[in-house]
Formats: structure tokens, C-alpha cells, sequence
């Protein structure tokens, strides 16, 4: 598969949200809402505390691995206000026309249906822009709300690594899910 992922990240649009390019304006408060304890708690790799200049550190990645065809990060924006809650990700792996999720949503913003909304949407830019033939995701097995996410939009849980990631000290069981191209109905 050839690298689809020259120019610029693009926005996309849903009924409430704007996924749009990450900009350094969105350090700070990325930084305030991904350095909650409860969000860093949910998520594979975030270290909690979030360390002054790892937003700004990871935004400054965004353009060079879009155009890699390393990935493509979202800023989850909410239309109404233009406030930054979360981040979805599609980390990138063209040679097999696959992706795998990344997503957060701060704490303000849970249980508001957000992140399925910004997953649907991010789903169809994978599958209808990219091409890919299947997008996969993971969740700590203790934070099945991620699980939901992911159920929502259509993805099939694939199994359960046991023991899989360490976290804080602790084995985690993680829950793999995925979705092929010929499952994906927009609208679920």
C-alpha cells in the first residue's frame, strides 16, 4: 500500500465534534486533562504525572509521522464551543493496510458519547481516505468503557492477552478488538 498521508493532517467533521490537527496552542490544556490520575490510569502508555513539555513534545511528532505514514492524531475538539477534550489516533502500519487505535477523552467529558462519535469518524477516514483493510484497538480489561467504545462502533472482541502490559508496577490483561472494512457500517 502506498503512503496516502502526504500534505496535511486533515479535519473531519461530526455532529458535535471537530478532529482537526494538533497545534501547540493545545499543549496546555491537553497536558491539564490527559494528566488527570483517572485518565493516565485507563491508558497504555501515559505516565502520570504528565510532565511540563511532553505535550508539546508529542505535538511537534505529528507532522513528520503523518507524512512517514506512521500515524495521524486528532485533536477531539467539541463544535459547539471549541474546546480540546481527547485525542484519537490511528497508529499506522500501511505495509498491511492496518491501523490500531489510540484515544483518550478528559474527564469532563466522559460518558457523553464523545469518543464513539470521534471513533466512528476516525474509523471512516481509515477505511473510505486510507484504504485499510482492518483497524484494531486495545483496552485494559478493567476499563471496559473502552470496550464499549469499541463495541459501539461495530469492532469484535478478538480475545484477552493475559498479563500483557505492565502498568504502574501491575500486569495487566489487556482485550484486543478489531473491525474489517467489509464489517464497517458508518452509521452503527
Amino acid at each position: 500500500m502506498t503512503n496516502k498521508l502526504e500534505g496535511k493532517i486533515p479535519t473531519l467533521q461530526t455532529e458535535r465534534l471537530v478532529l482537526r490537527p494538533y497545534t501547540l496552542a493545545d499543549a496546555p490544556r491537553m497536558q491539564e486533562l490527559i494528566g488527570a490520575a483517572e485518565v493516565a490510569d485507563t491508558m497504555l502508555t501515559i505516565p502520570h504525572p504528565y510532565e511540563d513539555g511532553m505535550a508539546e513534545e508529542w505535538i511537534g511528532t505529528h507532522a513528520d509521522r503523518f507524512n512517514d505514514g506512521k500515524a495521524v492524531a486528532f485533536a477531539i475538539i467539541l463544535a459547539e464551543t471549541g474546546e480540546l477534550l481527547g485525542t484519537i489516533s490511528l497508529i499506522l502500519t500501511l505495509a498491511h493496510s492496518r491501523a490500531d487505535f489510540g484515544y483518550w477523552i478528559g474527564l469532563p467529558y466522559w460518558n457523553k458519547g464523545y469518543c464513539a462519535e470521534a471513533a466512528r469518524a476516525a474509523t471512516a477516514y481509515g477505511f473510505d481516505v486510507l484504504g485499510l483493510e482492518k483497524i484494531t484497538g486495545q483496552n485494559f480489561t478493567r476499563n471496559p468503557a473502552s470496550g464499549k467504545v469499541m463495541a459501539k462502533i461495530g469492532m469484535k472482541h478478538e480475545g484477552t492477552a493475559r498479563k500483557h502490559i505492565r502498568k504502574n508496577g501491575v500486569f495487566e490483561d489487556v482485550g484486543l478488538w478489531g473491525i474489517l472494512k467489509e464489517e464497517w457500517k458508518p452509521n452503527q
